[in-house]
């Protein structure tokens, strides 16, 4: 991500969105009632009848369109924004649809910036780019390939070895179980990019073999895990497990999942060190005591929390957005979607709703 320019009198920040990483980051920022303002394709409704009715052509255009909603399209990786014209050379009034992608810089404008989403924003400017992780996840019959990304993992591929069944391609040639693998990761890696082979049994080191034996810098840094599951079963209990916390511990991923196993550690305890429920958590971090604020993403779109993260952090606390895209910011939603982990027990207080 790229901040181009703030305008603080207008409200105003321009953001230059430039991995499907960033796409998401946008997510938890833009909000109904914003103004984003981008280059978009409209029709020119100001020609003639008889244009119209042939279908005037698209043409590009700049336009600010306040937002009525805000759609997350996981597969695309991509932003919809609906709403009305409000700025633009044409149609003032009329419904638009503004389709936010990697590349494409866009001006957000709020009528009052919460202290996380201008946070937000510049982590993701700050950030190194680091390489993803690939997994794949086999037994020796089946194989998934699934990619991790800050918001979630996301599986891309699946691969069967035919050993059980058909074992020849539609060229009559030996199906080759290992290659056709490797080549749903070429489509998927980049150079640098770590890749987890992960499963029971010893299907993951043969294939750990295989791709050795590949040109150097073919793939990044090969990593070979044991799990008692193959599948996305068996990437999750890798990641639950702590078992690959080495390889891991640079992902957004692998640190809230940590954080979400900790807090439920701690309210499985009598006497754990925890708070949740809303009240409970600002009654805690209005006393100092929360050591790790835990926020669901979605809860942060829907809600203020700016007064409980600024106590939190006042006293040093460390506060974690949770993407409810994978299995932890799931479970951290069963528990109301906020949980904090205090340095000492605190009373417990009313449930009752922010």
């Amino acid at each position: 991500m790229r901040i181009l320019g703030r305008d603080r009198a207008k409200g105003e920040i321009r953001v230059l969105p430039e991995t499907d990483d960033d796409i998401w980051h946008l997510y938890n920022v833009l909000c109904v009632g914003d103004i984003v303002t981008t280059s978009t394709a409209r029709r020119d409704e100001r020609a003639d009848d008889r244009l119209r009715a042939e279908r005037a052509p698209k043409r590009r255009m700049v336009l600010g369109v306040r937002i009525e909603k805000v759609e997350y399209d996981s597969e695309g990786l991509r932003i919809r924004l609906l709403g009305t014209i409000e700025a633009g050379p044409q149609d003032v009034g009329q419904h638009h649809t503004l389709v936010v992608e990697p590349g494409g810089p866009l001006t957000v404008g709020k009528a009052h910036w919460k202290q996380t989403q201008i946070d937000r924003l510049e982590a993701a400017a700050e950030e190194t780019v680091k390489p993803r992780i690939v997994f794949v996840s086999l037994d020796q019959d089946e194989a998934t390939v699934a990619v991790l990304r800050a918001y979630g993992l996301k599986e891309v591929a699946t691969v069967r070895s035919m050993r059980s069944g058909k074992q020849y391609d539609e060229g009559g040639k030996p199906f080759d179980y290992h290659g056709e693998i490797v080549s749903k990761l070429r489509a998927v890696t980049e150079p640098d990019m770590p890749l987890v082979l992960l499963g029971p049994g010893f299907e993951k080191e043969l294939l750990a073999d295989d791709i050795r034996r590949l040109p150097k810098g073919t793939f990044g840094s090969v990593y070979v895990q044991h799990t008692g599951q193959c599948g996305m079963t068996g990437v999750n209990e890798l990641i639950k497990s702590g078992l690959g916390a080495q390889i891991l511990r640079e992902s957004s991923v692998g640190v809230e999942t940590e954080a979400v196993e900790r807090l439920k550690g701690e309210i499985a305890k009598p006497d754990g060190m925890c708070a949740y429920g809303p009240a409970e958590i600002r009654a805690a971090a209005a006393a100092g005591a929360v050591e790790t604020l835990l926020v669901l993403d979605a809860v942060l779109r829907e809600r203020d929390l700016d007064d409980v993260i600024r106590a939190v952090e006042t006293q040093r606390g460390r506060v974690i957005t949770v993407s409810g895209e994978h299995e932890a910011g799931r479970e951290l939603a069963a528990l109301g979607g906020m949980g904090a982990i205090t340095r000492y027990r605190t009373a417990r207080v009313g449930q009752s709703q922010a």
